[in-house]
C-alpha cells in the first residue's frame, strides 16, 4: 500500500503476549549459518515447534519439497502434531523470521482487519550476502494471505524493536542509528518511520547491545517487555566481563525512562549465563532471546548454572503461561535463538 502509513489506517503492532493466530518460521538450511554444527539444531528447533504447536499453529516457509520432506521427518520424529503445521513454498536464504519475516498489524476495527509490513532487508547491514530471497519474504506471505502489505522502503529488523501493546518502542542507538542501515535517515526521522509504521507514539532508546552480537545491538538480547509497564532486562554480576559495565548502563538507563502516561518501568533483572564460547568466539547467549506463544514462553538455555534461576525469574513475569527451557548451546553458535528464529501472526 502507498500514499497512506498503518497509522493513518488505524493500524498498531501488538505485544508479542496478543493472542496468536500462528508462529511463522523459515526452516533452517543455510550451512554457513552454523558451520559444522548444524545437523546439531534440528532437534532442539524441532522441539520448539512442538510446543508452540500446542496452542497455536506454525507456519513454515521451506525452499521446496524436498525441505518439506526433510522438515516433515524431524517433525514428526519429535512427537510434533502435523495438523498444526502448515509449509509454505517461499525460498530463503537464513533461519531468522524473527528480521526477514513480516511484521504483522491489527486494525480491529477496521475493513481489512491485519497488515504487513515489508521493511526493507539487508542482513544486518550487508553482512552475509545474499539475501535477496529473505528481502521478499513478507511480500509473499501477504500475497499468501490476502491482506495488505505496506512499504517504509527503509531498512529494519523483527529483534531490534520490542513492544508493550500501549504504544510504547523499545530499540536500541547502536543498532537503529547504524550507518549500515539507514544512513540518510536521523534519530528523529527514524522515530517518525516507527511511529507512522507500527501505530507507535513513543520510543525509548537503549544504547548498546551484548557482545558477539553480530546485529550491532538488538533489543532482543538485552531487554524485554512482559507486560505493558514492566521489562525484563539482562545484567552481568561479574565485573571483569566485557558486559558488565554496557548493561549496568542499560539499567540505569531504564531507570530514568518513563512511559507515555508517565509511568515509571518496573524493571525485573535476569541473569546472564557464563560466557558462551565456541571455536574461541564469544556467542551472544541471553536468557532474553525468550519468545512468548499463546500457552507457553520459550526461554533459551546453555546448559548453565544460571538456567533455572532465570527460568524461575521468567515464570514470576508470565503467571498464565508455562516457561519452558530449550537447549539453545547448539542453536547459539547461528548467533540467535527463539526469538530470533519466530516471527508472531497475531489474531483478530
Amino acid at each position: 500500500m502507498k500514499g497512506i502509513t498503518p497509522k493513518e489506517s488505524g493500524f498498531y503492532f501488538p505485544a508479542e503476549w496478543h493472542k496468536h493466530t500462528a508462529t511463522w518460521l523459515s526452516w533452517p538450511h543455510k550451512n554457513e549459518s552454523w558451520p559444522g554444527k548444524i545437523e546439531t539444531i534440528y532437534e532442539p528447533y524441532s522441539k520448539f515447534i512442538k510446543l508452540v504447536s500446542e496452542d497455536e499453529f506454525v507456519c513454515i516457509n521451506v525452499i521446496n519439497e524436498a525441505m518439506t520432506a526433510f522438515a516433515t521427518n524431524h517433525l514428526v520424529a519429535a512427537g510434533v502434531d502435523m495438523t498444526k503445521i502448515k509449509f509454505y513454498l517461499h525460498p530463503t536464504n537464513d533461519a531468522w523470521c524473527r528480521d526477514h519475516g513480516p511484521a504483522f498489524l491489527i486494525n480491529p476495527e477496521g475493513k481489512s482487519k491485519k497488515a504487513i509490513i515489508d521493511w526493507g532487508y539487508n542482513a544486518w547491514g550487508d553482512k552475509y550476502p545474499p539475501y535477496d530471497l529473505d528481502d521478499v519474504i513478507p511480500t509473499l506471505i501477504g500475497r499468501e494471505l490476502n491482506i495488505p502489505v505496506f512499504y517504509p522502503g527503509i531498512v529494519m529488523e523483527g529483534g531490534s524493536v520490542d513492544f508493550n501493546g500501549q504504544g510504547t518502542i523499545l530499540t536500541t542507538t547502536a543498532c537503529l542509528l547504524n550507518k549500515n542501515r539507514n544512513p540518510h535517515l536521523s534519530q528523529k526521522e527514524i522515530e517518525g518511520y516507527l511511529y507512522n509504521y507500527y501505530g507507535a507514539e513513543q520510543v525509548l532508546w537503549l544504547g548498546d547491545g551484548i557482545v558477539g552480537d553480530d546485529t550491532d545491538g538488538h533489543i532482543d538480547d538485552i531487554t524485554r517487555f512482559v507486560n505493558e509497564d514492566t521489562v525484563v532486562s539482562v545484567v552481568e554480576a561479574n565485573k571483569n566481563d566485557d558486559n558488565y559495565n554496557l548493561l549496568k548502563e542499560n539499567i540505569d538507563t531504564l531507570h530514568t525512562m518513563r512511559l507515555a502516561n508517565g509511568k515509571q518501568l518496573n524493571i525485573v533483572e535476569l541473569p546472564m549465563p557464563f560466557a558462551v564460547e565456541y571455536e574461541g568466539q564469544r556467542l551472544p547467549a541471553s536468557y532474553a532471546n525468550f519468545y512468548i506463544a499463546n500457552s507457553i514462553v520459550a526461554v533459551p538455555t546453555y546448559r548453565d548454572k544460571s538456567d533455572d534461576k532465570a527460568l524461575s525469574i521468567l515464570s514470576s513475569c508470565f503467571p498464565d503461561r508455562k516457561v519452558v527451557g530449550i537447549d539453545s548451546t547448539d542453536i547459539i553458535w547461528g548467533l540467535g535463538s527463539w526469538h530470533c528464529l519466530s516471527q508472531q501472526e497475531p489474531e483478530v
